[in-house]
């Protein structure tokens, strides 16, 4: 007797790279949305930039960094394009905020940087799966 879906301990292919696509989409683009587009736009408004600056290199420099990480990785995140490469600033950006700048914080201060480390750490391991551009330009080279 074949079981059903909500009892099976197993998964298929199509909704492995289903479950990715939407970890890729939700986590990505809220860290566009929410993270990385308001620190863009700060770094055009002109305004005096006040940031931490954990490595001695400058706050300039480092809310570069973070920007670099928060803005485009997560855009390269969201399309499936260079995500292996595209996930490692992330996974040290989330890191670096779970582990040390809310060190002393409560765990709800937190647990947002740890549920985007974690999505992001399964993605650095799944990668970006079907539906990416990642696998449509891995495509196009198998067949040249």
């Amino acid at each position: 007797m074949k079981s059903s879906f909500l009892f099976s301990s197993g998964t298929n292919n199509t909704r492995l790279d289903f479950a990715i696509l939407i970890l890729r989409f939700s986590a990505a683009g809220s860290m566009f949305y929410s993270h990385g587009l308001g620190k863009f736009q700060k770094l055009f408004s002109g305004e005096s930039i006040q940031f931490i600056d954990p490595f001695g290199i400058g706050m300039s420099a480092t809310f570069g960094l973070v920007i670099f990480a928060e803005f485009v990785c997560s855009a390269f995140v969201f399309f499936g394009l260079f995500t292996r490469f595209a996930l490692i600033p992330l996974v040290i950006n989330m890191g670096y905020i779970f582990f040390v700048y809310h060190k002393s914080h409560d765990f709800g201060d937190k647990e947002m940087a740890l549920l985007f480390l974690s999505i992001f750490v399964a993605l650095l391991l799944t990668g970006p799966g079907k539906h990416s551009f990642d696998r449509m330009i891995l495509r196009r080279k198998n067949t040249v």
